[in-house]
């Protein structure tokens, strides 16, 4: 049977590298410890729980299209306009929905070498180029970003912090970056990990979302609201934005659960705060002791350390990635993002943390 017999996608469909999320699962072991996700390790405020307790949904029922009960809550958190907020189903929808609202052949889409792989996919699927950009130490270079752009660039990704190196870059350089880009190309600044950075010099980009009309902001409950299972995800921009966006996205984009427990969980500000505090103690002691073992381990601001491991026969990445998985420990592979040589380990809880630890005490010796 020919191609023509038979339905075929589009062009450039075909030539996109499907994203392989993190493994689950270890063969032979009794308990699995999952570092490969950078899921919360403390899991879903407690209000979670209590609000589907006290909720009675009927699920033979379309949810509200417009996600309102959400979107107000995130309003109410953030200090937002309601107006300017889109939910979707996990960021992922959403970076896929601006794809689809303002990329089309011929445009151009960029993003940093080793930022997050669904920005390719997304651009593609839109039928527009992609276009990596050179990092500098593993951190996204603005003066590369904007030498890159081009009369067809129409959209440029920046993950801050970035995922997997936990790197970012603060704030008068995100605004140096906007600055020096023409005013029809959109900014999408994905700060999935915002709410662990604790430096001064960082912002998340509302206040460019605010006193700008080509920049977006897009989060997540997937990370640090412990709510990756219910896939919740929303944007902050213009409403000129919104409003072309909401043409496109379908009309029950997010479940009648994820609209409870996102507006549920964005209202406990004390578990949040749980959160960021077991996170900072764990990425430094973590880091400190693989460090320790002659391990370079690149500084991260995230829930996740991107560790490097030598070429020497025995203690390679991979080596180390198999080790760890024999007993229970899987974390993630980031060979696709141009680092055969490095696995990224989510800050998980204790018990998960020190049983790294020692297992690569054990295999570095």
């Amino acid at each position: 049977m020919s191609s023509s017999d038979q339905p075929n996608p589009k062009p450039g469909v075909m030539d996109i590298a499907a994203y392989v999320p993190g493994r689950e699962s270890a063969d032979g072991v009794a308990k699995v410890y999952k570092l490969s996700s950078n899921e919360s390790p403390l899991g879903p405020s407690p209000k979670v729980t209590a609000a589907f307790a006290a909720r009675n949904v009927d699920l033979a029922t379309y949810p509200d299209g417009s996600a309102h009960e959400l979107r107000q809550a995130i309003s109410k958190a953030h200090g937002l306009n309601p107006g300017n907020i889109l939910c979707g189903n996990g960021s992922d929808e959403l970076l896929g929905l601006l794809c689809q609202t303002y990329l089309a052949p011929g445009d151009e889409g960029l993003f940093t070498q080793h930022g997050f792989l669904v920005y390719k996919i997304q651009i593609m699927a839109a039928g527009a180029t992609p276009v990596s950009v050179p990092d500098t130490d593993l951190t996204a270079d603005v003066d590369a970003i904007l030498a890159a752009v081009t009369r067809k660039t129409k959209m440029v990704f920046l993950a801050n912090p970035n995922n997997p190196t936990g790197t970012y870059i603060p704030v008068n350089e995100v605004r140096r970056l906007h600055a020096g880009l023409p005013a029809h190309v959109l900014l999408v600044l994905d700060a999935a990990y915002a709410e662990y950075v604790r430096r001064n010099d960082y912002e998340a980009g509302i206040e460019l979302v605010s006193a700008n009309t080509n920049v977006v902001m897009t989060r997540t409950f997937s990370k640090i609201h412990g709510l990756a299972g219910l896939r919740i995800g929303w944007m902050y921009a213009n409403e000129a934005i919104i409003d072309a966006c909401n043409r496109v996205r379908g009309p029950f984009n997010v479940n009648a659960l994820a609209i409870i427990a996102g507006a549920a969980a964005i209202g406990d500000r004390a578990h949040v705060e749980r959160a960021v505090e077991h996170n900072e103690v764990w990425l430094g002691r973590v880091s400190t002791a693989l460090e320790a073992l002659g391990l370079k381990v690149t500084p991260s601001v995230g829930n996740f350390v991107l560790i490097h491991f030598p070429q020497t026969a025995g203690k390679t990445a991979a080596e180390a990635d198999e080790y760890l998985s024999s007993r229970g420990y899987i974390l993630r592979r980031v060979a696709g993002y141009g680092l055969p040589d490095a696995l990224r380990m989510t800050i998980g809880s204790e018990e998960a943390n020190l049983g790294v630890i020692d297992a690569l005490t054990e295999l570095m010796a």
